[in-house]
C-alpha cells in the first residue's frame, strides 16, 4: 500500500467514526433542514434503553398547533425511523416546525425542528397593479404577493385610502410600494403617521421601510381574507389635505348660511 492509498483510507476510517460518533449521539435527527410541501420527512434517532412494547410518541408542531402524532416502534438495538410526508389540511404556513419524540413513563423528550415551506408562498407574484385616480388618471403600485392573487385596487376618498381586493388561496403576505405623492400618512406637523389597515374589518399590524418618495408596507393575511383596506390622511391630490379643507369650509359655510336664515325666520 502506497502512502497515498494509506492517507485516503485513513479519511475514510476517520469519515466513518465520526458517522458512527454522530449516530450514537442523536437521539432525534431529521435527515434536512428544510422541507416543502409534498416531500416526505424521515425522522430517526436512538433511545438511551429499550422498553418492552413501549412506543416512542412523535409529534410535530408549529408554534402550539399540533401538525402530525404517532406512536412509532422501537427496534431491539433503541432505533426507531418514521417517516411523514408534509402534505394536508395542517400543513398551512410557512416556517420553523418543532418535533418532540416523547418516550417511557418518565418522559424522556428529545427536541429537533426543521423549516417548512407551502407550495403557493414558493411562487411569488411581483408585478404592478394600475389604479384608476379619476381626474388624475392612473398610477402604478409595484407588489409582491405570497399565497394569493390581487383582484382589484381602488381609492375611496371617504376614507382617504386604498381598497385592495385579494383572493387568499393560503396564508400570505403582501408587500406594496405605495408612492407619498399618490397616498400617505403625516401627523399635524407633517412627520410620518402610521397608516391604518383593517383586513375584513379587523384592524392588523403591518411592517413598513420608508424613503423620500414612498413608503412599503407589508401586510400578512390569512386564507380566506378578502379587502385589505389602507387608510392615511391624504390620497390622490384631489381628495389630500387641500380638498380637505377646502371641504371643510364649504360645510362650514354651509352650516354658517344655514343658521342664518334660522335667525331671520325667528325675527320675522
Amino acid at each position: 500500500m502506497n502512502y497515498l492509498s494509506g492517507l485516503v483510507l485513513l479519511l475514510i476510517l476517520s469519515l466513518v467514526s465520526v458517522n458512527a460518533a454522530y449516530a450514537e449521539d442523536c437521539k432525534l435527527c431529521i435527515a434536512k433542514e428544510f422541507y416543502k410541501q409534498g416531500d416526505a420527512i424521515v425522522i430517526s434517532g436512538k433511545v438511551d434503553a429499550v422498553l418492552e412494547k413501549t412506543p416512542i410518541i412523535i409529534q410535530i408542531f408549529y408554534n402550539t398547533n399540533i401538525v402530525n402524532i404517532a406512536q412509532v416502534e422501537v427496534s431491539q438495538d433503541g432505533s426507531f425511523t418514521h417517516t411523514v410526508i408534509a402534505d394536508g389540511p395542517y400543513w398551512k404556513s410557512d416556517g420553523k416546525y418543532t418535533v418532540k419524540a416523547t418516550y417511557g413513563v418518565s418522559g424522556n423528550v428529545y427536541e429537533s425542528s426543521f423549516d417548512f415551506q407551502t407550495k403557493t408562498s414558493a411562487g411569488a407574484t411581483t408585478q404592478n397593479f394600475e389604479v384608476k385616480a379619476g381626474d388624475s388618471g392612473t398610477f402604478d403600485i409595484p407588489y409582491t404577493i405570497r399565497g394569493g392573487t390581487i383582484k382589484d385596487i381602488v381609492v375611496d376618498p371617504q376614507i382617504l385610502g386604498l381598497i385592495v381586493t385579494i383572493q387568499a388561496d393560503g396564508d400570505g403576505t403582501l408587500t406594496m410600494d405605495l408612492g407619498r405623492k399618490w397616498i400617505d400618512a403625516k401627523t399635524s406637523v407633517g412627520d410620518d403617521d402610521v397608516f391604518i389597515i383593517y383586513i375584513d374589518g379587523s384592524e392588523v399590524q403591518y411592517q413598513e421601510s420608508t424613503d423620500a418618495d414612498s413608503r412599503t408596507v407589508t401586510i400578512q393575511f390569512q386564507e380566506g381574507d378578502s379587502d385589505v383596506e389602507i387608510i392615511g390622511t391624504q390620497v390622490i391630490p384631489e381628495f389630500g389635505p387641500i380638498a380637505v379643507i377646502v371641504l371643510v369650509l364649504a360645510i362650514t359655510a354651509t352650516i354658517a348660511v344655514s343658521a342664518r336664515k334660522t335667525t331671520l325666520l325667528r325675527i320675522s
